[in-house]
């Protein structure tokens, strides 16, 4: 008998349409590696920051901003931080 092995799965490749694309499993956010976030400082306030895993961000309370976390490496320039207050603190500067 000529019973070949035909068990070639070819399944693989078949289910990357979904997500980013770039890295290996970019289905859910990568945290950024403990010991990074024990040194990790806000560059302007020099204060600690709070890792969000739900939002997978770096967060001041402080100051309420947000700094996004990509491929598990902190985006710590504090253009690409978001703001965490829904209004800005009452200082009656700037009211709608």
């Amino acid at each position: 008998g000529s019973a070949h092995g035909r068990h070639c799965h070819r399944q693989q490749g078949r289910e990357q349409g979904s997500g980013s694309g770039s890295g290996s499993d970019s289905a859910r956010p990568q945290p950024p590696e403990p010991s990074l976030l024990r040194f990790l400082v806000c560059p302007l306030s020099k204060r600690p920051l709070r890792y969000e895993e739900a939002t997978n961000e770096l967060i001041n309370e402080e100051l309420g901003i947000a700094y996004p976390i990509i491929d598990g490496i902190p985006n710590m320039v504090p253009e690409a931080a978001r703001m965490t207050h829904k209004k800005p603190p009452a200082e009656g500067s700037e009211q709608p």
